[in-house]
């Protein structure tokens, strides 16, 4: 059975990136915006040891399912943050 929750989540994709300090913000394509802290999200430390330069080289996988990392071989997949 399909919920609302499921819709919003199979219907959302990324848009954009930004980063302010240690604060990782993604901006979804129905408006809203998913901020992470790198310090409290152990399973970002990948992000949080990312020198400036490589946390900026980041590009949306195609219909901005994910946002990938091609310099530190990572990403972060939309629909496992809003799970």
């Amino acid at each position: 059975m399909a919920t609302l929750v499921d819709n919003l989540t199979e219907q959302a994709s990324a848009i954009n990136v930004h980063f302010s300090g240690n604060m990782l913000y993604i901006l979804l394509n129905d408006g809203r915006e998913i901020t992470l802290s790198l310090k409290k999200e152990k399973w970002l430390n990948w992000l949080l040891n990312a020198t400036t330069t490589q946390r900026q080289n980041w590009q949306l996988e195609p219909g901005g399912f994910a946002v990938y990392w091609e310099d530190l071989d990572d990403g972060i997949e939309v629909s496992h943050l809003l799970e």
